[in-house]
């Protein structure tokens, strides 16, 4: 029964997560990696029901909620640091390797034609971020290249799938250079310009809610509200979506409480946890069933197709990263962006660049009027995923520690320097609010000898550069009204004074983050009055 069947597919998928999940601690993998070749070996297991995940469950299912989340939590400082090195990989890199990947499968198979290559080739260009940023974030790799990585693989989703339409199109014939540009500037410009709608609204309507459980109700259907209109009106709904969650994430002041943001929060956490994880779990399991048999091709053409396609992924990208730099500087701010972004940076950039389970969801994509070619052009997308995935994400650790690019106490030491300056900015408008009577002497005190408790914590693990102070604790209780306004008051300075750090570029946005939900948990208005 069907009902059997989905039940084995989805105990084998959490078997195989929680697996994934101890070995990632004791082998010091990402669990990308290991979730991809666990699924692999559970795919060969007689009892196991084979796999074919419909490409749309991945690409309207999976795809908006993943782009939502790393769209609402970009860092917008950082982003607009480094628009021009994210919007050379996004669109310029995306679309070199597209055409490099089609005249290589015109070179092996010069009978497929070039909208047949042009859809393969914008199926393997995009990248998956997710196990090269879970090695440089572990390894207290430079924040910046992580924020590179998950920018341009925003938005190069959206770039490759649209390639991937016009070549579908032009499948059909009457394709013409004047319709593809008008299709580019409708897909282009219609999705973003829905995205912001989206946003728009969404941002308002949810000024006037206040329940937590509402809020995560409105957070998880703005993706789809976002994506799945958008993608039947012809227009981009990768780039809707990823408009309306920067969009909501970068003018989100004020919209939401903190009880409200810690709930979600820890709610978006494990959703996103679940749904990468449940990825690359069925990613492969289903390579069982993908190679099953190449089609009209021997094992030799699929093996050299492998191999050429999976040499030019990955050389195109690393020569690209080595030697756009001249070009860069060409584009507006191009200079000042290209600043800090040495020879080291960029071979790491370039050697991160895996492929996933989105590439193989637009390679199953491909159309039957593709004939002969389809299965075994899915069969070689899927090995290039699983090459780049396994081959290039071991390598990653080794060679930040060999370029000296691992700071691992970077993020610690930032992250305690802006707690020092929030409890400073506290104590400042506690003494303010003694000084005009707007509290007692007694709260005063109480208030003022748990700040400096803390604050001499915070100077002492400064001192030794050891350990993370933090910020929270509830130490002292609320108390009365009085002692609740005052903790409020405290709270709202640390909190005006961690986003001054921020604009003024002390402080990342992971410290912002992280100092904030310490916050949350210290401001009164985060849990229910007694």
């Amino acid at each position: 029964m069907a009902e059997d069947r989905l039940f084995i597919v989805f105990l084998a998928v959490a078997v195989v997560v929680l697996l994934a999940r101890a070995l990632s601690e004791r082998l010091r993998l990402p669990d990308a990696i290991l979730l991809v070749l666990l699924g692999l070996a559970a795919g060969f297991v007689p009892a196991l029901p084979g796999v074919v995940v419909p490409p749309e469950l991945v690409l309207l299912g999976f795809l908006p909620p993943l782009l939502y989340h790393t769209a609402f939590f970009t860092a917008p400082r950082e982003a607009r640091a480094d628009a021009v090195p994210i919007f050379t990989l996004a669109f310029g890199l995306t679309t070199v390797t597209t055409v490099a990947v089609a005249a290589t499968v015109q070179a092996l198979v010069p009978g497929a034609g070039w909208a047949v290559a042009l859809a393969f080739g914008a199926a393997v260009s995009p990248t998956d971020p997710v196990a090269a940023t879970a090695v440089l974030q572990r390894l207290g790799a430079p924040p910046r290249m992580v924020t590179i990585l998950e920018g341009e693989s925003l938005i190069n989703d959206g770039a490759a799938l649209t390639i991937f339409m016009l070549a579908v199109e032009a499948l059909d014939g009457g394709f013409t250079a004047g319709h593809g540009l008008a299709r580019v500037i409708q897909i282009v410009l219609g999705g973003v310009a829905y995205g912001f709608g989206v946003g728009f609204a969404v941002r308002w309507v949810r000024r006037w809610i206040s329940d937590p459980v509402s809020q995560i109700i409105v957070s998880l259907v703005t993706p789809y509200i976002a994506f799945i209109p958008a993608d039947h009106a012809g227009v981009s709904g990768v780039l809707a979506t990823v408009t309306a969650g920067f969009y909501i994430g970068t003018r989100g002041d004020g919209v939401l409480q903190p009880g409200s943001r810690m709930v979600g929060t820890t709610f978006w956490r494990i959703l996103t946890f679940l749904l990468e994880s449940a990825l690359f779990v069925l990613l492969g399991l289903e390579i069982r069933e993908i190679v099953r048999g190449p089609g009209g091709w021997t094992w030799g053409m699929v093996a050299a197709a492998t191999l050429a396609v999976s040499a030019v992924v990955i050389g195109v990208r690393v020569l690209w990263q080595l030697g756009n730099g001249p070009l860069a500087r060409l584009l507006p701010g191009g200079p000042r962006s290209q600043a800090g972004l040495g020879v080291r940076e960029r071979l790491v950039i370039g050697l991160a660049g895996m492929r996933g389970a989105i590439s193989l969801a637009i390679a199953l994509s491909l159309p039957a009027a593709m004939g002969d070619e389809r299965g075994p052009l899915v069969l070689v997308a899927a090995l290039v995923v699983l090459v780049t995935l396994v081959g290039q994400a071991p390598l990653l650790p080794v060679l930040l520690r060999r370029l000296g690019l691992v700071q691992p106490d970077r993020r610690r030491e930032e992250a305690m320097l802006a707690r020092k300056a929030g409890l400073e900015a506290a104590l400042a408008r506690l003494a303010e609010l003694a000084e005009d009577d707007a509290v007692d002497e007694q709260t005063a005190e109480a208030f003022r000898q748990m700040l400096e408790l803390r604050l001499e914590r915070v100077h002492y693990l400064l001192d030794r550069r050891d350990g993370e102070a933090g910020a929270g604790g509830g130490e002292g209780g609320e108390g009365p009204p009085a002692g609740r306004r005052v903790r409020g008051e405290l709270v709202r300075a640390q909190r005006r004074k961690l986003r001054a750090l921020y604009r003024d570029g002390r402080i990342g946005a992971g410290t912002l983050r992280e100092i904030g939900r310490e916050l949350d948990f210290e401001d009164p208005t985060s849990r229910p009055r007694p």
